[in-house]
């Protein structure tokens, strides 16, 4: 590695690792409100009679939200959400590589694209069986309603929320709806990684863009888009699933049958708008950030290892 820039050195494992981690903890910050805001649209609808506060729109939502149940709400989970990116995405993203490079056979000089699907499907399915309780109680949180100061809210905390469910639902409880969970991550995963990834590749291969922000501002905006069409049906019941009582769906097949009979297929795309500004903006500012980390966590490691 001598003489090598960082940004010439390929990352380590753990680079990628930590650096995946940081960088969706970062991106979860700024874009938290309008995941928020894509739960609250989605589970509209589903039960009508106890819907006492109705949204409209991204921006409606999170005013609404604002007004009925303060300043804090659209920042409801959010502990939880930076738990879940934390485990989350430092599997899914920054084991991809790694992933991608045990599949592909010995002396290859690229990966084909079921590769890359077959690598964003195994760290998308790794990634939620690890961290599942704390996508089920991000969206408790999230779902939750405080309307007026004399109204409470299940949950005390975090760590109240992780063993109220436990106790109530049993531990199967924290794993609610892992299975629809698995599918879409499995799909996003592979939307996001793979259409990153390729981009990226043919960005670089065709000499229009160098390896800096322009290059992965496209790529990480082609990837949020890809992800958003393709796995907005399966979000949607995953999150009804999830944040559904016991008893109200048998399975996630049933709570997507009684989505179509009572509210129509349009009910998958709910909260589509705001998914899409959220995983837009998400990956953008998630794969820029984890770019310059990579680089960054490199640049320290080499100056570690310098005998100067």
């Amino acid at each position: 590695m001598v003489g090598l820039k960082p940004s010439e050195v390929p990352p380590t494992t753990a680079v990628k690792f930590l650096g995946a981690g940081t960088a969706a903890c970062f991106a979860d910050l700024l874009t938290f409100p309008l995941d928020t805001a894509k739960v609250r649209l989605q589970i509209q609808g589903e039960n009508p009679a106890a819907q006492s506060v109705q949204y409209r729109g991204v921006l409606g939502t999170i005013l609404t939200m604002v007004r009925t149940e303060g300043l804090r709400s659209p920042y409801n989970g959010l502990v939880a959400g930076l738990q879940r990116q934390m485990s989350f995405a430092s599997i899914r993203i920054g084991l991809y590589d790694s992933v991608k490079q045990f599949y592909t056979p010995k002396g290859a000089d690229h990966s084909s694209i079921t590769i890359r699907i077959l690598a964003g499907c195994t760290t998308g399915a790794m990634a939620v069986t690890c961290a599942q309780p704390t996508d089920v109680v991000k969206v408790r949180f999230q779902a939750s309603m405080r309307l007026g100061p004399g109204s409470d809210r299940k949950y005390k905390g975090t760590m109240d929320a992780y063993r109220t469910i436990a106790r109530e639902e049993g531990v199967r409880g924290l794993w609610k709806g892992i299975w629809p969970n698995i599918t879409r991550n499995a799909i996003v995963n592979c939307a996001e990684m793979v259409t990153y990834d390729i981009i990226k590749e043919k960005l670089l291969d065709s000499h229009l863009l160098t390896d800096n922000f322009p290059c992965h501002f496209v790529s990480a905006f082609g990837a949020g888009f890809c992800a958003t069409v393709v796995a907005s049906p399966v979000d949607v019941v995953k999150t009804r699933y999830m944040n559904s009582p016991p008893g109200q769906y048998r399975s996630p097949l049933d709570c997507m049958l009684k989505m179509v009979a009572q509210e129509g297929p349009t009910a998958f795309y709910k909260g589509f708008t705001p998914s899409f500004l959220r995983l837009g903006a998400w990956n953008v500012m998630m794969f820029v950030t984890y770019e310059q980390l990579k680089r960054a966590l490199m640049k320290v490691q080499m100056l570690r290892e310098s005998p100067f």
